[in-house]
């Protein structure tokens, strides 16, 4: 049964003058792990989009309370496939509400990055 749905876009034009603007702010809203890909740093692109499913997975869980950008991490399986890892408080949260899965989907076009999250709950 599905118990949330958050989709989120972002301006990638914007969200690079943002990073530039604050130099730390990558390392706040990332983990290591996310910004980069086989060692170098992520592209642009795919920080945006990154940004967008964390904001999406906030709406779909319906919740915030006590959740830090690090408690969320995107993670790409070996075929590149994302997903989230959930940590401390957005794990909490999920098991609160009875969350077992939760699906993400990533594009990016046009100067957009978009991102798409749904929550479910399997129940017996």
């Amino acid at each position: 049964m599905i118990v949330g749905i958050g989709v989120d876009v972002v301006d990638i034009a914007r969200f690079e003058r943002a990073l530039q603007r604050t130099p730390t702010l990558t390392a706040r809203l990332f983990a290591e792990s996310e910004q980069l890909k086989e060692g170098a740093p992520r592209p642009l692109r795919s920080l945006a989009g990154r940004f967008a499913a964390k904001e999406a997975l906030i709406k779909a869980l319906g919740d915030s309370t006590g959740v830090t950008w690090h408690d969320m991490r995107v993670v790409t399986d070996s075929r590149g496939n994302p997903s989230f890892e959930l940590l401390n408080a957005t794990r909490s949260i999920a098991d609160r509400r009875g969350i077992t899965s939760v699906h993400l989907s990533l594009s990016h076009d046009a100067g957009i990055a978009i991102a798409y999250v749904i929550a479910e709950a399997h129940h017996d």
